[in-house]
């Protein structure tokens, strides 16, 4: 009876392999219609890695600008007098960034074509050395910021001496015109003590008509009459030689000098020297570039910014002014 029931049961084991059901037989359909077509194809696409990183650095940016834009749309509605300064502080970073990958491909081509810096263009020229002064100021900052807690300290000095410690980048417009106008009137007040060192060493002069010339020179600035080019190339002697030559000035000299061409002047002496030397002669170069362009080739903006550096007159006032 045991042995009968054994049987019996693995027939019925055999009997349901044989009859598969529904299901199982649409399972093997569609598996041999895959084998017969290939492997079924997922219906979701599958991104390369290179394109799921650029999605997802699109992402990030999208989400980004959203909350910058948030965040500017905060500041400006609760606290505006601190967004006008954050936003000025923004841009004067791009911009200063901007400079500075701007005087590093001009600084690569220099050591690429072999190219001094007396013989770059005008603008190649001016936009390093403006770019020189702007890193001068924020080294002195970064310096004064190391000591620890002392980066509180500098943020109270930029914000009460902006002129002096911060590059015009982070001016705003009316700093801009109020700085320009202090730097003029600092001029103007340096002439009259230079034009009186210059009629002190006329005695000095041992040529009696580069004597002459020179008490003409200094009586029509006095004046108010403006030399003409001829009136200056004529004095070229006593300017390169004794008394007026660079190594024969007196530190009195200097300083008045350091003042007039807006460079520091309390310095030590060699230091002054040194400093009065490579200005006059990277004004000089400029001079030489600009002729070779043409003053014609400036834009406006150059125009004002060039007559400024140089002492003309405010670059920002209207001609009218």
């Amino acid at each position: 009876m045991a042995l009968s029931r054994v049987c019996w049961a693995r027939a019925a084991l055999w009997g349901a392999a044989g009859t598969r059901g529904p299901f199982v037989t649409r399972r093997m359909q569609l598996g041999r219609s895959g084998l017969a077509w290939g492997a079924p194809r997922s219906s979701k696409l599958h991104l390369s890695p290179k394109a799921d990183v650029k999605s997802l650095i699109s992402y990030v940016v999208t989400k980004t600008k959203a909350i910058h834009g948030k965040y500017h749309r905060f500041l400006s509605r609760h606290f505006p007098r601190f967004y006008v300064l954050y936003t000025i502080f923004m841009k004067g970073l791009q911009m200063l960034w901007a400079d500075a990958k701007k005087a590093r491909r001009i600084k690569a081509n220099m050591w690429k074509h072999n190219v001094k810096f007396h013989q770059l263009p005008y603008r190649e020229m001016e936009h390093l050395r403006q770019f020189r002064q702007d890193v001068t100021k924020c080294l002195f900052l970064g310096v004064i910021s190391i000591p620890p807690f002392a980066n509180y300290l500098v943020f109270l000095l930029m914000y009460l001496f902006p002129r002096q410690l911060l590059v015009k980048h982070f001016w705003t417009p009316k700093q801009q015109i109020d700085f320009l106008d202090i730097y003029h009137g600092l001029r103007k007040q340096s002439h009259s003590e230079v034009i009186s060192y210059l009629e002190r060493v006329i005695p000095l002069v041992s040529d009696t008509g580069l004597r002459w010339r020179l008490t003409d020179l200094c009586t029509k600035i006095q004046n108010g009459t403006h030399p003409t080019v001829q009136d200056v190339l004529a004095l070229r002697e006593c300017f390169c030689n004794h008394p007026l030559g660079m190594d024969q000035l007196q530190t009195l000299q200097m300083k008045a000098l350091s003042r007039a061409v807006l460079l520091i002047p309390h310095l030590p002496p060699p230091l002054l020297r040194h400093r009065l030397r490579t200005h006059t002669t990277v004004i000089h170069q400029l001079d030489k570039a600009l002729a070779k362009l043409g003053i014609g080739q400036l834009s406006t903006q150059e125009v004002k910014s060039t007559g400024a550096e140089l002492g003309w007159e405010n670059g920002y006032r209207s001609p009218a002014a």
